[in-house]
């Protein structure tokens, strides 16, 4: 499980576009699984996006939202089957939402909203899960069931890649990190890479770097 971090406008969530294929890079390649990300491809690619991205006034159940992750599966035209709606079911049941499935997405709490959306991916049959900020604006429970949510499904052989703020979250919860600022500034296990040395070459002056116990902690300012 890998944490991406850097200060606001370093490129986190221009990362995780750019592996979805949503904007243009100015140069390089990318490569998911060792292929370029063609729809064959992405199709292996579950995406949880920004809260804020959502519209969750629109009028659309639960269920509804997670067997969107069988459209590219399925094309725009073709009726979901059995083998779909099993899977949409089995999404909802892993991340605890199918008591769930007929309620309105506006209805739920932040935190519910997000496992709808890690359950949209599931039902993609993704491979890798990018999060964007998964846990922005929900409760600390809510925070924690989420991670734990993400363990779990590291363990089952998912790739799960989060972009957050939260840097002591990243030490705690996260194999590895990779540091941002518009370039890659370090990635690696994260004692390695929250020194003051690399955590001030990305936040520069922003960051404050305290010891507690013997473990680095980072706080953003400003």
């Amino acid at each position: 499980m890998v944490g991406v971090i850097g200060p606001n406008g370093g490129g986190k969530s221009t990362l995780v576009k750019a592996l979805l294929g949503l904007v243009p890079y100015e140069a390089g390649e990318v490569e998911i699984l060792g292929r370029k990300p063609r729809r064959r491809v992405r199709r292996l690619v579950g995406y949880v996006p920004q809260r804020e991205e959502v519209d969750w006034n629109f009028p659309v159940s639960v269920f509804d939202v997670v067997m969107m992750g069988r459209v590219p599966a399925l094309g725009l035209l073709r009726q979901p089957s059995r083998r779909d709606r099993e899977l949409v079911t089995g999404a909802l049941e892993t991340v605890g939402m199918a008591d769930h499935a007929e309620a309105r997405i506006g209805e739920l709490s932040g935190g519910q909203q997000q496992r709808v959306f890690l359950a949209r991916a599931l039902a993609q049959e993704a491979e890798i899960l990018l999060l964007d900020e998964p846990v922005s604006g929900v409760d600390a429970l809510a925070q924690h069931e989420i991670f734990d949510l993400l363990r779990r499904l590291q363990d089952r052989g998912k790739t799960v890649l989060v972009t957050t703020h939260d840097l002591t979250c990243v030490t705690e919860r996260f194999n590895a990190a990779l540091l941002l600022n518009r370039r890659v500034v370090a990635y690696g296990p994260p004692d390695e890479v929250f020194t003051p040395e690399l955590l001030n070459a990305a936040y520069g002056s922003h960051l404050r770097i305290i010891d507690v116990g013997g473990r680095t902690v980072a706080i953003e300012e400003g």
